[in-house]
């Protein structure tokens, strides 16, 4: 049994952006000791999430339960996966530095947003199709949202309905819409949320022009199932997609996607919920967002999955969240993966952070009880950062905390 995990994770590794992380490296054997050793760890396959020591465990489960081009479809980022390695290499280059003499065994994690205290800083981000990671889907998210009261994030392309999501989570999520040229279609899309209570819409503006998700397609080749039935022959993304049964899905899907000024306008002017641009990655845009009465942004570059060579989402948040001052709330997504990589976030001027893989792993490994221990594990891991840096609430973290590698 072990040398089918060794076979199965030097497969996966041979289609992995981590061999371009280690400098592209041909053969296993002429990887450093150390690094050889910690990825042959990755066999040892944990049997329940509460053995779980880190996130990355979960994610090991999932990779070894999911079929292929599933695991594949979450995993990858586009082209040669740099941007997606930007994300998390932009959080290793950040130190922090803690100060000391203080009370810490009181710790206030509270933050709050158009009004709504949360009781964590720590986010729901919206993606697509999760019932290709488990059979319970969004609502398996959605009830862990429910368990820890945290903000969730609604894919127009969820495989669970939105009234369905918002009964589960105990009051209306986010909703995120990819807007199109036939705009009656995307308008129609965000009446339907309005009328099922949501009083945020959040308009993904990063996926201008597409991109080779070169990792998926490497996977792809490696699925032996017949796809057809759930996909149909072009492999179809937008079959069965709940949000989609009350529109003209040709016109939709066929037209090109639309993420100008004029949009902002009218939904501003169509909708009461306040609008949320999730993409942003240049102070400027951020400003043109306010001039156009946008609500609040997430600084996200898709997870790496839609532009070549973006710089981490980190990186850019710094002379984003200088540029907005407090102006409206700005949200972070991207590469999040230990809870000093919240607090950093935090340092730098977000007011909440938001995970997508990370709770995929969760979903895809144990359903329910994984996506709850990828929070327990953050939420664990965040706390215990604030008292190592003597900060007990969120006020109190600031950038003097943060030193950037040299």
């Amino acid at each position: 049994m072990a040398d089918k995990y060794k076979r199965d994770f030097l497969k996966f590794l041979l289609t992995s952006p981590l061999l371009a992380a280690i400098g592209n490296a041909q053969e296993t054997e002429d990887l450093d000791p150390d690094l050889k050793y910690i990825l042959e760890l990755k066999k040892l396959l944990i049997s329940d999430p509460e053995e779980a020591i880190n996130i990355f465990d979960l994610e090991a489960v999932a990779r070894d339960k999911l079929p292929p081009a599933h695991y594949g479809y979450m995993a990858t980022g586009v082209t040669d996966e740099q941007s997606q390695l930007a994300n998390r290499e932009g959080y290793r280059n950040l130190k922090l530095t803690a100060r000391r003499i203080n009370d810490v065994r009181e710790v206030d994690t509270s933050v709050e947003i158009f009004g709504r205290t949360w009781p964590s800083p720590l986010a729901i981000a919206p993606t697509s199709s999760q019932k290709a990671f488990h059979p319970e889907g969004e609502s398996a998210v959605a009830w862990a949202a429910n368990k820890y009261d945290l903000l969730m994030m609604l894919s127009n392309f969820s495989s669970t309905s939105i009234e369905e999501i918002n009964e589960i989570r105990g009051e209306p999520v986010w909703f995120q819409l990819y807007a199109r040229a036939h705009l009656e279609s995307s308008l129609q899309m965000l009446k339907r949320a309005e009328r099922a209570g949501c009083e945020v819409v959040v308009l993904t503006v990063d996926l201008m022009g597409g991109g080779r998700r070169e990792t998926l397609s490497r996977f792809i080749k490696r699925d032996t199932r017949d796809c057809v039935p759930c996909h149909g022959e072009e492999r179809s993304p937008y079959r069965g997609r709940p949000m989609l049964d009350e529109i003209d899905v040709d016109a939709y899907i066929e037209s090109p996607r639309l993420y100008d000024a004029d949009l902002l306008n009218q939904i501003k002017d169509v909708t009461d919920m306040k609008l949320v641009v999730k993409g942003i990655t240049h102070p400027d845009d951020a400003e043109k967002c306010i001039e156009h009465g946008v609500d609040g942004i997430v600084v996200s570059n898709h997870g790496g999955r839609g532009q070549v060579s973006a710089r981490g989402t980190i990186d850019v948040l710094p002379d984003i969240t200088t540029r907005v001052n407090k102006r409206i709330p700005v949200l972070i997504d991207g590469g999040i993966r230990r809870g000093s990589d919240i607090y950093k976030a935090l340092a730098l001027g977000a007011d909440a952070v938001a995970i997508g893989r990370p709770y995929l792993w969760g979903l895809g490994s144990f359903g329910r009880p994984g996506v709850e221990k990828v929070i327990d594990i953050l939420s664990a891991e965040f706390k215990g950062v604030m008292r190592q840096m003597g900060t007990t609430s969120i006020a109190q973290i600031s950038a003097s905390s943060v030193m950037k590698n040299l």
